[in-house]
């Protein structure tokens, strides 16, 4: 009983010190400044580990003993019966290119963050629980943008800047059905919480020395409320070595509460002109989050190969802000394949365990922009090393290039290579044991 405790203070004292680590490597960054990130409630983090990220993001139905699953719960019962327990560390080099008249614009930024904190544990052989922290969506960005003023020869300079961002907590459960014909159910409840800061302001060009006199808004929105995921699978056995693998998942469109708060204010230069109005404070609202499905196929032989399509619908169309009014998205579509290889998983040689991933995406995003829509294609590959005494822990990197929107003068095109990292530590608790 005394070594269950130790390993539970084991698991606290690495949480907490990979949060404090993470924290303070990403304050004030997030993932770096990107403009899709003032759209909707902003950009959104992955769902899978590090491992899926290598194959494409592929995970709705191809479980894996080594690490947990995030993206369907219904896995989670696939498990063996033992305790995991995984952190995942991101990071997100962008380039952004825009073209503006004759001339191009180029900036690149970095940003790195916690990518999940996640335990999981089994209550019997056919039921497992898992707990997670992970960030969902994340704002960051800064615009600026000049033009006359309609009927005047005056120029208008307008700026825009956002931050913040959502979190999830959950706890996560899986079943298997029946002990022979491997279905799987499992469902998933989430508090989401966070808050998003937009601000904006606004003057006419006249010193252009800075001491012109500006309109300053800003609108902070504070989230908190409880959403839903359901999760199912089937394993079919093809043969002695070959495993066919069926997942679904399903959020349900969900009001999700929230409180904002207005405030105007006239400033010069950086100096107040009058004490800030506060036009709405801590004003009650709902912002609809929109259904999604997603569905996924994939064939497995014994641990050793896995190939897999995950495909996806977001009806980001019925999303609507906490003013109640719609954001003018449009539903979203996306696309994954991927595989990872372990060249002989019972070897006793090392080279032979190391696990090797690629997989590709193609996303249809939610946002349109002078009539084209955004797009975003991305390419992927990783590996894990095993570490312990049995081999049952892992360390893995993935590396994600990919693309969104185009070099056009209506679009920003953005350039990214994520990087994401992933320990998972596997351990058998709860034993009772004859001599201890």
């Amino acid at each position: 009983m005394l070594r269950i405790y130790a390993r539970v203070g084991r698991l606290i004292g690495s949480s907490v010190l990979a949060i404090v680590l993470v924290s303070s490597l990403a304050h004030g960054q997030g993932l770096g400044n990107t403009p899709y990130s003032a759209l909707g409630l902003g950009d959104m983090y992955p769902v899978g580990n590090a491992a899926n990220l290598g194959m494409g993001g592929v995970g709705i139905s191809n479980p894996n003993p080594f690490y947990l699953n995030l993206q369907n719960p219904a896995l989670l019962a696939t498990r063996p019966p033992v305790t995991v327990f995984e952190v995942g560390l991101q990071g997100l080099s962008r380039s952004l290119t825009q073209q503006t008249g004759t001339s191009t614009q180029n900036q690149k930024n970095f940003g790195a963050n916690l990518g999940y904190l996640a335990v999981a544990f089994p209550a019997n052989p056919r039921w497992s629980m898992s707990i997670n922290l992970r960030p969902f969506t994340y704002v960051n960005y800064a615009t600026a943008q000049t033009q006359l003023v309609p009927g005047t020869n005056r120029t208008g300079v307008y700026t825009y800047e956002g931050s913040g961002g959502l979190n999830k907590a959950s706890f996560a459960t899986g079943l298997k059905l029946f002990e022979k014909k491997n279905v799987y159910i499992g469902g998933e409840a989430s508090f989401l919480f966070g808050n998003i800061t937009n601000s904006s302001s606004a003057y006419v060009l006249i010193n252009g020395n800075g001491t012109d006199t500006q309109i300053n808004l800003l609108n902070r929105v504070n989230y908190g409320d409880v959403v839903f995921k359901l999760g199912a699978a089937w394993r079919p056995k093809l043969s002695e070595n070959w495993t066919l693998n069926l997942g679904a998942t399903y959020d349900p469109e969900t009001r999700v509460r929230g409180t904002q708060t207005d405030i105007y204010q006239l400033t010069q230069g950086a100096s107040p002109l009058a004490v800030p109005d506060t036009a709405r404070i801590n004003a009650s609202g709902k912002s609809t989050l929109p259904q999604q499905i997603h569905g996924g196929i994939s064939i497995e032989r014994n641990n050793r190969f896995t190939a897999g399509v995950d495909v996806g619908y977001q009806q980001w169309s019925r999303f609507t802000n906490a003013n109640s009014v719609n954001a003018g998205l449009l539903d979203a579509i996306t696309t994954a394949v991927g595989f990872e290889l372990t060249p002989k998983p019972n070897s006793t040689r090392y080279r032979d365990l190391i696990t090797y991933r690629a997989g590709a995406q193609y996303n249809q995003m939610p946002y349109e922009i002078a009539g084209a829509r955004i797009k975003d294609m991305n390419v992927s590959a990783g590996f894990s090393l095993p570490l312990g005494r049995y081999r049952v822990n892992q360390v893995t990197m993935s590396l994600i290039y990919g693309q969104r929107g185009m070099l056009v003068p209506s679009q920003v095109r953005e350039q990214y290579l994520r990087v994401a990292l992933g320990f998972s530590l596997a351990d058998r608790w709860f034993i009772k044991r004859v001599i201890d």
